[in-house]
């Protein structure tokens, strides 16, 4: 390759400098600071680099740092602090958490208990999974969720039949519900997802709201309780199954287990380490931190000997956790520079001859809003740079902030529509039995039903809550 084939390659690289360094040679607008100029340009930057990745997105991170101290926008012992808070630990403790987890291999043992649930019939099979991906996906995270039960997927595929391209209708169907289901639920606790601790530190560090691990389950839950329904219907309908009835993927997988023998004492001591982990979230996490109670959980699997340090060093992706401590330090930078408030007037003012100023209509624009962006960049990036307008446009609107903030959260969630949007969704189409065109045929389907939905639930539900 040569000189000027690499140079093509990091062509986005020059592109966003170029445009950084237009926005700061232009004048200060009316309402923004100098130093809030210098803030609006590096976002627009990280914006740039967040979508295009001509860089790995940990080097975006370590480009935040860096820019920060360059730029005077602060210290630097004020910007490590930025990178280091209670929730970047409860990033870095749940991915320890969750590679103890993934280490157990229980896969054979949750499908097994799946269709001991839901029985062999195919559309509850995809119901099942739908809610079993959910409900750990909202403890534990998608990603991991996703990793965890392809195997269980892709069991009940090859015991099913020997070739899945005559049964590849319900080999997507079986896939996307673990995928979908793992996706949207990675919203309903504090813990399911990186993006949840970033606007958990938002809430705190730019109105001094701590939301609870209960409060936040009362608040995003019902969005998995309504959503896991719609997703299998509408995946059973849009991948009608060759093959109704699994009994002999079902038998089959009944005898693999038996084989494997009881559950050991390893398996055991890590549910109850888990359980434990998400009792202390909801008791004591109001008291010493959501991110404390995620290491205390880490070190128990550590001190136990459920998972060595060695494992956690190769498996847990340090890189995320500088994804989101940057991501985390440039909102807290746009709060403390004031161009997240001067972004918020100005797309106030924007959308005023609209007549929408506040309330219902508000959160569907910034619902509407955060779904086109999680299409082309990751959720929790979505958030990190979405997470300080959407609170401070409600702020200055009179709506409920945590209504922003959650809608905000969850509708990072509805990026059915390609392969790459979601960790869940990328992690599932490498198993090599989806088209990019299967998710397409779903995805629109559910993004129209999730945005009707948190609609609803925003103005009924959250209505109830007081907010």
């Amino acid at each position: 390759m040569t000189l000027f084939s690499k140079l093509l390659e990091k062509k986005w690289i020059f592109i966003a400098f170029a445009v950084g360094g237009f926005l700061l040679s232009m004048p200060t607008p009316e309402g923004l600071s100098p130093r809030g100029m210098r803030t609006l340009a590096l976002l627009v930057v990280v914006f740039i680099f967040f979508v295009t990745e001509p860089i790995p997105l940990p080097g975006v991170a370590l480009f935040i740092a860096i820019s920060e101290v360059l730029l005077g926008l602060a210290k630097p012992s004020v910007v490590a602090q930025s990178f280091m808070s209670d929730s970047v630990f409860f990033i870095m403790g749940s991915l320890m958490i969750a590679t103890a987890l993934v280490k157990q291999n229980l896969d054979k043992r949750i499908a097994l208990a799946i269709v001991g649930i839901t029985g062999p019939r195919a559309d509850r099979i995809i119901l099942g999974l739908v809610v079993v991906s959910g409900l750990l996906a909202s403890f534990i995270g998608e990603h991991t969720v996703a990793a965890m039960m392809m195997p269980v997927g892709v069991a009940l595929i090859k015991y099913t039949h020997d070739d899945w391209r005559k049964i590849r209708n319900l080999s997507v169907a079986i896939l996307l519900s673990i995928a979908y289901g793992a996706m949207i639920a990675g919203a309903g606790t504090p813990s399911g997802g990186a993006r949840n601790a970033i606007m958990l530190a938002y809430w705190q560090e730019m109105f001094d709201l701590r939301i609870s691990y209960f409060e936040w389950i009362t608040f995003a839950y019902p969005m998995l309780l309504v959503s896991a329904p719609i997703i299998s219907f509408v995946l059973y309908r849009t991948f009608k199954p060759e093959v109704t009835d699994l009994s002999p993927a079902v038998a089959a997988l009944k005898e693999k287990v038996a084989k494997s023998g009881k559950m050991s004492q390893k398996e055991w001591l890590t549910i109850i380490i888990f359980l434990f982990t998400v009792l202390m979230w909801m008791t004591i996490s109001d008291t010493i931190g959501l991110g404390i109670t995620a290491l205390i959980g880490a070190l128990l699997f550590l001190t136990m000997g459920i998972v060595k340090w060695e494992d956690l060093n190769n498996n847990v992706n340090w890189g995320t956790i500088l994804i989101y401590g940057g991501a985390i330090s440039l909102g807290i930078m746009m709060k403390r520079t004031g161009v997240a408030e001067w972004l918020s007037h100005s797309f106030l003012t924007w959308l005023e001859p609209t007549g929408i100023r506040s309330g219902l209509p508000l959160l569907a624009v910034m619902s509407f809003i955060t779904i086109l962006m999680a299409m082309v960049m990751s959720s929790g990036a979505t958030v990190g740079i979405l997470g300080p307008i959407t609170l401070n446009i409600a702020s200055l609107s009179g709506t409920s902030v945590i209504a922003a903030g959650f809608i905000t959260v969850i509708s990072s969630s509805f990026c059915f529509l390609t392969a790459v949007a979601s960790p869940a969704c990328n992690i599932i189409y490498g198993s090599g039995y989806l088209k990019k065109s299967d998710f397409l045929k779903a995805g629109w389907k559910l993004i129209i039903l999730s945005f009707i939905v948190i609609q609803l639930i925003s103005v009924g539900y959250w209505r109830l809550l007081g907010h």
